[in-house]
């Protein structure tokens, strides 16, 4: 069972001869933009493969030699995977680690006496703890010292390092600031290890772990910019399109304290290793016209010419034999005998991503139209990674498909109960219990007993207290009222509506479990039974508490299993990607684009206004301090305009597709 398949989502062919270029000449022409040596990866697993062989040649070479190796470890997601390769190779293939010395990159500060959400711990329950490290050979900094010793613990460890004579290996991740470790931006060059405080966007990103923004630390003891740089061999590990924005930066932009892993511009054995998603925004990925000769198709085509729109500021039909001469695009001139041919070819290209037919128009032609005519009327899965991920992402969609009398089912894969704040519970509590008073004369001592219960627990809790499961389930009944609210508003038969539940999710903590066979299992009974001929999922890969990728790669693998058991249903259904309210697709990778009148951009707020607890009150706003419904309204308005500037047709609002190919 394939349950990683949204890592191999990508937005279009990228020819491997722009990452995995045949010569060392090829090589320099195609990065000599980048500062920093870059390799890129079809795949996380290829990528982690290779830095771990190198680092257990390296492990290896000083076992022989008598030496200790010293490495530099971070927490977090990006050497996730490298870390279980690593295990993996100790388990299956005698990798022993009894001569590494690990020194922890970064600790919070400050944290209980406990510590149980250390980055210490993180690193043992991923790695340190599944394999042969002495103990003993285990250094960090402490988060629980006291604030008068932290200079003095600061300046041992930089001395600890001395002593094993400077760091072999350091391991990166990049932070959503560009900050390697927690060295935020402005940080120096010559930094060495210290207390720093963590900004907003840190703060929020450590929430996976502490729960919420108020139980996390305000601060971190770090390894310095300087310590890092003193390793012999860096590695920075960078996985998924969230990340694609700030490795360009740190590659191809300029050495400063904004963007502090740009400093590794200066190592002279510093490597970067991403995979095609995380290198999208580099240029040899995302614009090759500019280095190199390219293998034209279609979508990169359309790349070129949306970005010479942008570039130029003029329409699509308005460019010019200049304009693609004077901006690195002659070979589509040579290709196509003249400016105006390209402009016609994509003009009519994205004209043809438009309808207001997202089920298929029956008895039309659809050679160019983005859906199919037949069959028609379409049975239809929208998968919903949270209980109002439909509404936001593709409101007005799921609304004309019901008017165009097609069978929509409503698949909410979470119950999304962590979202739901306490004083919510309390609210529905207070309702319950004088409806029991009010009707029952208090003689349900089920309401009466329950009520106290759940009071009772909320009264005493305490920060980063975990909820009972009564008040778990309790959370998730409310979510459930508000989605079926939203659907009967939409006229969706309350019979079409499936809360899946998917257990993964139902952990109490804002960490989940790995997706599991149970997952699989669930979504895949459902898709057995309704067969769609078509599906819409989530292509929001990079939400920050992750539950859409979780949930996307159950559905996928659902798919995969279908498509090698040759079920005949999946041969005759397409499934389209939507992005919720963190991000949009690009322009010139969007396949169809469903226009939104005023009215029905109104009616789309109002369903999701219909999910009250998420509201103000949901903790996983992020740093956008909009509302859902104007994070929604702003990015569909924002597509509209972007056609309208191109030269099409011009609309209130768009809702934007791509569709998925199962591999």
């Amino acid at each position: 069972m394939k349950t990683n398949l949204t890592s191999q989502i990508t937005l279009r062919n990228v020819s491997p001869k722009y990452y995995r270029p045949e010569n060392a000449f090829e090589k320099s022409v195609l990065t000599r933009l980048e500062k920093i040596p870059t390799d890129i990866y079809a795949s996380i697993e290829e990528g982690t493969q290779h830095v771990a062989l190198e680092i257990a040649q390296t492990i290896r070479n000083k076992q022989k030699e008598g030496r200790f190796c010293v490495m530099a470890l971070p927490g977090g997601n990006s050497p996730r995977n490298l870390y279980a390769e690593l295990v993996r190779m100790h388990q299956k293939e005698g990798l022993s680690f009894s001569n590494v010395i690990v020194f922890n990159m970064y600790e919070y500060y400050p944290l209980n006496a406990d510590a149980v959400n250390s980055n210490l711990n993180s690193l043992k329950e991923m790695f340190l703890d599944r394999v042969d490290i002495d103990k003993q050979n285990i250094f960090s900094p402490k988060g629980t010292i006291a604030q008068t010793d932290i200079y003095e613990s600061c300046r041992l460890y930089e001395q600890r390092i001395e002593s094993f004579g400077g760091i072999d290996i350091a391991l990166l991740g990049i932070g959503r600031v560009g900050n390697i470790a927690f060295n935020e931006p402005g940080s120096r060059i010559n930094s060495t290890t210290r207390l720093i405080l963590l900004d907003n966007d840190s703060r929020n990103e450590a929430t996976k772990i502490f729960g919420k923004i108020e139980n996390t630390p305000i601060s971190s003891i770090t390894m310095g910019v300087s310590t890092i740089l003193a390793a012999k061999k860096i590695y920075l590990l960078a996985w998924g399109e969230e990340k694609s924005a700030m490795v360009q930066r740190c590659v191809e932009g300029e050495m400063n304290d904004s963007i502090p892993a740009s400093y590794l511009q200066s190592h002279n054995n510093a490597h970067v290793v991403l995979d095609l998603s995380a290198a999208n925004d580099l240029t040899r990925i995302r614009r090759p016209w500019l280095v190199t000769s390219c293998d034209w198709d279609d979508k990169l085509i359309r790349s070129a010419i949306v970005w010479l729109c942008q570039l130029t500021g003029k329409p699509i039909l308005k460019l010019t034999n200049r304009d693609y001469n004077e901006n690195g695009l002659s070979e589509l001139l040579a290709k196509f005998g003249s400016a105006y041919n390209v402009n016609i070819k994509i003009f009519n290209d994205l004209q043809h991503t438009i309808t207001g037919w997202p089920g298929g128009k029956p008895n039309a032609d659809d050679t160019y139209r983005p859906e199919r005519a037949k069959p028609y009327p379409k049975r239809i899965i929208v998968f919903s990674p949270h209980p109002d991920d439909d509404v936001i992402s593709m409101g007005g969609t799921i609304r004309r498909l019901v008017e165009q009398k097609h069978e929509v089912h409503l698949a909410y894969e979470t119950s999304g109960n962590i979202a739901v704040g306490d004083e919510e519970v309390i609210r529905f509590l207070h309702f319950i219990n004088g409806f029991n008073q009010l009707f029952n004369n208090s003689a349900d001592k089920v309401i009466t007993d329950k009520y106290a219960e759940i009071r009772k627990f909320l009264d005493k809790k305490k920060d980063g207290d975990i909820d009972t499961r009564d008040i778990l389930t309790f959370k998730g009944l409310i979510r459930r009222g508000e989605a079926r609210t939203a659907c009967t508003y939409n006229k969706i038969p309350l019979s079409r509506v499936h809360f899946l539940d998917l257990p993964f999710y139902e952990t109490g903590r804002i960490e989940k479990n790995p997706i599991g066979e149970a997952d699989v299992k669930i979504v895949l009974e459902l898709l057995q039974a309704l067969k769609p001929q078509e599906i819409f999922i989530a292509g929001d890969l990079a939400d920050p508490h992750g539950t859409h990728k979780v949930c996307t790669n159950a559905v996928l693998a659902a798919i995969d299993l279908e498509k090698e058991a040759k079920a005949e249903w999946l041969k005759d259904c397409r499934i389209w990607m939507y992005r919720g309210a963190w991000a949009e697709w690009e322009i010139e990778n969007i396949e169809m684009a469903v226009p939104l009148s005023p009215e029905e951009l109104r009616a789309k707020r109002n369903s999701i206004l219909k999910h009250q607890s998420q509201m103000e009150s949901a903790p996983f706003l992020g740093n956008d301090e909009r509302l859902f419904w104007q994070r929604s309204e702003d990015r569909n308005r924002n597509t509209a305009a972007i056609y309208d500037q191109l030269g099409l047709a011009s609309y209130e609002a768009m809702e934007a597709f791509v569709q998925y190919m199962p591999l």
